[in-house]
């Protein structure tokens, strides 16, 4: 059975800056479960068919001013039509002045109702950005998240294989720690991936024989941040010298993690690696790539072997 999750609409509401008209109950106890948005137009003409009633409602001019030309008998139907199906929370957008019928209307229905003074598009577009991170899909995974030159890298690995200090020694070289341990990963859509930490770890990294310490008031602010879009993975392993690595990088390898392709790569661990110089040059190589530059196949063709097909295969980087 999938997870459900929610948001509060008093988080919404402390988020956008919403001021409050009318609500039926304490707000941390309406829980909104969609992202989807929905402006009211046809379905105040009666036309209720496919409508979802778990999501907010947004009105502007439009919505109002079709209902300023209607009849009171004809607007009391057109809000029993809508209202009647108790939609989740109702916006007003532009800070328009609400008129008493609509504000009375939400009473009897016991719909919320809320204002804010931002343009109905923008307004729109932020709501939606916003419900789709709090409403994402997610799992916790055991791992660091850095930001190395604007690339997210997630670096995986057994438990001692060197994360959190190559971690510490990304962070001395002007990079930021996003989460130690434990990583939070949304999907935020089809194609993306954002990472945090848990509120109760933020910031924190364990250093075996140091133990555990604040990175943000041993490094400073800019040391730091709270999230950041997962571009690239990272697995430290063991060196196996009866393993073949890859020493070309023309293969791609993508790890899956909630059904997103993520680029990956495998790092083996040996004495006197520096892993901190490792991660900064992939980070900066993954970023050539996606900017559509390979040296690999650069150096390949060079040497007259543009023939070669690079394979796809996909790796398991929690498989320890």
């Amino acid at each position: 059975m999938a997870a459900e999750y929610f948001v509060t609409l008093e988080k919404i509401i402390e988020f956008h800056k919403l001021e409050v008209v009318y609500l039926p109950k304490d707000a941390g106890e309406i829980k909104i479960k969609t992202a989807e948005i929905n402006r009211p137009g046809i379905v105040l003409t009666g036309y209720t068919d496919y409508f979802d009633p778990l999501r907010i409602q947004i009105l502007g001019w439009t919505e109002l001013g079709f209902m300023l030309n209607m009849s009171d008998d004809e607007r009391n139907k057109a809000l029993g039509y809508w209202l009647g199906l108790k939609p989740a929370a109702a916006v007003i957008t532009r800070g328009l002045e609400i008129p008493e019928y609509f504000i009375d209307a939400c009473r009897k229905y016991e719909v919320p109702l809320l204002k804010t003074d931002e343009e109905t598009s923008p307004f729109l577009a932020a709501i939606i950005e916003n419900l789709n991170k709090e409403l994402a899909p997610r799992i916790t995974r055991h791992g660091v998240l850095v930001e190395v030159y604007g690339e997210g890298v997630l670096i995986t690995g057994e438990s001692g294989a060197g994360k959190s200090e190559a971690a510490i020694e990304l962070i001395k070289r002007g990079h930021r720690l996003i989460a130690d341990d434990a990583v939070e990963i949304r999907k935020i859509s089809d194609k993306t991936l954002m990472g945090n930490s848990p509120s109760n770890i933020r910031h924190f990294v364990e250093l075996r024989g140091i133990g555990i310490i604040d990175a943000r008031r041993i490094f400073g602010m800019g040391a730091v941040k709270l999230s950041e879009k997962i571009d690239m993975v990272i697995q430290l392993e063991a060196w196996d010298s009866t393993k073949a690595y890859d020493r070309l990088g023309l293969d791609n390898e993508y790890a899956n993690i909630l059904g997103v392709r993520v680029p990956a790569m495998t790092v083996p661990i040996t004495p006197g690696r520096n892993l901190a110089v490792i991660v900064e040059t992939a980070a900066m190589n993954n970023r050539q790539k996606k900017m559509g530059y390979n040296a690999a196949k650069d150096l390949m063709i060079s040497l007259g072997m543009e023939d070669i097909n690079p394979e796809d295969r996909e790796v398991d980087i929690w498989q320890n």
